[in-house]
């Protein structure tokens, strides 16, 4: 257990252990309290850094949903550029027999 617990950790336990240490009690008693006192420090951290992984996860799939968006939105500018020049052609081509028609007939 000590192994996986600061230093730091630990100096903060045993201080708030000596802090509330009531007449009579033993130093070990005063050392389980003080272990007691690591564990929660120690698990209070690993939901802190648990809750810190979820919020970067949730803010790496909103940026990756951002981006997908632009690129919808690119894609479907890109869709509308190519069908409206697909009109330029057969406009010229209908252009271009009502030219041939009318210098047939008129010319």
């Amino acid at each position: 257990m000590n192994n996986k617990v600061s230093l730091e950790t630990q100096e903060q336990a045993t201080k708030v252990a000596k802090g509330i240490q009531k007449k009579g009690q033993t130093k070990d008693q005063t050392k389980l309290i003080a272990q007691g006192i690591e564990k929660g420090i120690a698990e209070y951290k690993k939901q802190q850094s648990k809750k810190s992984r979820e919020r970067d996860k949730d803010r790496k799939q909103q940026v990756k949903q951002k981006q997908r968006t632009a690129e919808a939105l690119a894609g479907l500018d890109e869709s509308e550029d190519v069908k409206g020049s697909n009109k330029l052609p057969w406009f010229l081509l209908g252009l271009s027999w009502l030219g041939f028609v009318g210098y047939l007939f008129l010319g």
